[in-house]
């Protein structure tokens, strides 16, 4: 299976097994095309089989070419020149490292000067338009990786690995205090605190909710740790963190405010998935960034 990046077109051959199939049963299963973006197709005429339009239903033979046509939805955000850092791009997906205080989409607060703005600008320089599509979001403090789709399919497709946790999301945050034992897991439900409370806390009829972590390093009264996420709830990690009685380093909703650095000392280093047309798990690193860096040297005279 292959998508043709110049007409956003999805080809599948019918494999010798999959004969005497319908159509629409080849692109749920062999394909992996949801059943949203199939009604669609199909409503717009938009599903052939070995280049002719018709009926999903239609009986298919090995060797046969099952083709969907992808909907080319346009850019709808204003550019704004923001320099952000690329770190991964094919004709499907976009991943970029989100620097901090930059927030990922437009709202009544920040109508402008968001990632989505930045991205639209590195759509006009680059001579692409495509609808923004986030696959994950990351809050306005945080930085690190943020992956984008560049069109239904693809977001289908790496949307569904992040929902069955098969996306490796690698952190890094020092925390307040001296974490024990060397590595542990967090494993709370979440949910709001009240219903339109921005605030999450854990919460017994919450939502399940796992972070995994290994110290890197202890210093006098902070501790460098690697966290890996095995679900990703809003705030998961502060959340969880400020729970067991470590709030993130700057943390404001969490934990305590931090004349050392200016937001919560949270990254989102590394990110391992599948492309959508692709085989092989593909990984990005967002390197530390300053900010961080520069309380790491701060904290370095206090190790052990």
């Amino acid at each position: 299976m292959f998508i043709n990046k110049e007409t956003l077109r999805l080809d599948y051959q019918v494999e010798a097994e999959e004969e005497g199939l319908k159509i629409i049963d080849v692109l749920a299963t062999s394909m992996n095309v949801s059943s949203r973006l199939i009604r669609k197709c199909k409503s717009n005429n938009n599903i052939f089989l070995n280049k002719k339009n018709g009926s999903v239903n239609r009986i298919v033979k090995a060797g046969d070419l099952i083709s969907l046509m992808l909907d080319h939805d346009e850019n709808t955000f204003d550019p704004n020149p923001i320099p952000v850092r690329i770190l991964y791009e094919d004709g499907d997906l976009l991943v970029v490292d989100k620097p901090p205080f930059l927030v990922v989409h437009p709202t009544k607060g920040h109508p402008d000067g968001t990632l989505a703005n930045a991205l639209s600008h590195h759509q006009y320089v680059s001579h692409q338009n495509y609808k923004i599509r986030f696959i994950n979001r990351l809050d306005r403090d945080t930085s690190g990786i943020v992956l984008i789709a560049k069109n239904a399919y693809s977001q289908q497709i790496v949307s569904e690995q992040m929902q069955d946790n098969t996306v490796d999301k690698v952190y890094f945050a020092i925390v307040e205090g001296r974490l024990a034992p060397d590595s542990g897991t967090i494993d709370f439900p979440i949910d709001r605190v009240e219903e339109l409370d921005i605030r999450r806390a854990v919460i017994d009829s919450g939502m399940a909710s796992v972070t995994h972590y290994d110290v890197v390093e202890r210093y006098a009264s902070h501790t460098l740790v690697k966290i890996r996420l095995e679900t990703g709830r809003t705030h998961q990690i502060r959340v969880h963190f400020a729970h067991i009685g470590h709030p993130i380093l700057g943390d404001h909703l969490y934990g305590h405010v931090s004349e050392w650095i200016g937001r919560q000392a949270l990254h989102c280093y590394e990110m391992t998935f599948i492309p959508p047309r692709g085989e092989e798990r593909v990984s990005v690193i967002a390197p530390i960034p300053d900010d961080i860096k520069s309380v790491m040297d701060k904290l370095d005279g206090q190790r052990d």
